[in-house]
């Protein structure tokens, strides 16, 4: 294991402003990318990727020459700090772009399973982070469990199929309907772990698919596990706060949580209102660690 860096160690020096672009610094600036697109490394133990984070910070003219050769290869700059590193997205476009399909893919999942799995990615971004103070925030830590993301979802089915019902809506229409009113049909009629003889989750099942996703999350470096408590507990990292701001914006998102979220911070889920209710903000959007496309 390599040892902790202190960011109080000597500083880095910046290149005299106006100084030529050499191949080194190229080389650095590319390095310090290639550092971001290791979503698991933490700058605070790694030397080199502490250096240049420093330099990043502290000389202009090298965090230029950083953005372009991030933007040339289509990411995203969303910080560069001690906390998530030098943190990058992919733009659509980008060669590193992970898109829903190939996701799901991943997961052998058929046409209705991947919506079931963009569902389950939905629901962990809206209980991690349920309020606007939440995602503002740089120190929180949101935290959910497997078991807590299915019965979230299952609850939001509820509260849609009640609405349903009360809107005199068919509640049986093509599940091929775009949205959570079709969303939920799909989920609440799906076994919860499988038809095993022991109770053990099945891939297909709607734990299982929250596993799938919650799995996809650690490795990507969203997600930290925590714990093996409701089918396994998670915490959200720096980097996950961060994707989930830059792609905040989504519909269904917004849709999930008008039904009510409240606040939430050990995994459990909840649709209940607190008191006061009518002085709760709800989170206006969020979104996915992927391109739909």
């Amino acid at each position: 294991m390599t040892e902790h860096v202190e960011w109080s160690e000597p500083e880095a020096v910046a290149a005299p402003a106006g100084a030529p672009v050499t191949p080194a610094d190229a080389a650095d600036a590319a390095r310090l990318v290639a550092f971001g697109l290791q979503p698991k490394l933490q700058p605070a133990r790694d030397q080199e990727y502490a250096d240049l984070l420093r330099r990043y910070r502290e000389d202009p003219s090298f965090a230029r020459l950083a953005d372009a050769v991030a933007t040339g290869l289509g990411l995203i700059v969303l910080e560069v700090s001690p906390r998530a590193g030098m943190a990058v997205t992919a733009a659509e476009d980008s060669v590193f772009a992970v898109r829903m399909g190939d996701y799901a893919r991943r997961t052998s999942a058929d046409g209705g399973d991947r919506f079931l799995h963009g569902l389950a990615h939905l629901a962990v971004a809206a209980m991690a982070f349920p309020r606007p103070e939440d995602l503002a925030d740089d120190g929180y830590i949101g935290r959910v469990t497997v078991n807590g993301v299915d019965a979230f979802v299952r609850q939001a089915c509820h509260r849609l199929e009640e609405r349903a019902a009360e809107q005199g809506e068919n509640t049986d229409p093509a599940t091929e309907a775009p949205g959570l009113e079709a969303a939920w049909r799909i989920w609440a009629r799906r076994s919860a772990t499988g038809a095993t003889k022991d109770a053990r989750r099945l891939a297909g099942s709607t734990t299982g698919i929250v596993a799938k996703a919650v799995a996809f999350l650690t490795d990507s470096g969203f997600l930290q596990r925590t714990g093996d408590d409701g089918g396994g507990t998670y915490r959200t990292t720096a980097r996950y706060q961060l994707q989930v701001r830059d792609l905040a914006g989504g519909a269904a998102m917004a849709e999930l949580l008008e039904l009510g979220v409240v606040p939430v911070t050990d995994g459990t889920p909840t649709l209940l209102p607190p008191e006061d209710a009518d002085d709760l903000e709800l989170v206006a959007d969020a979104g996915l660690p992927f391109h739909s496309a």
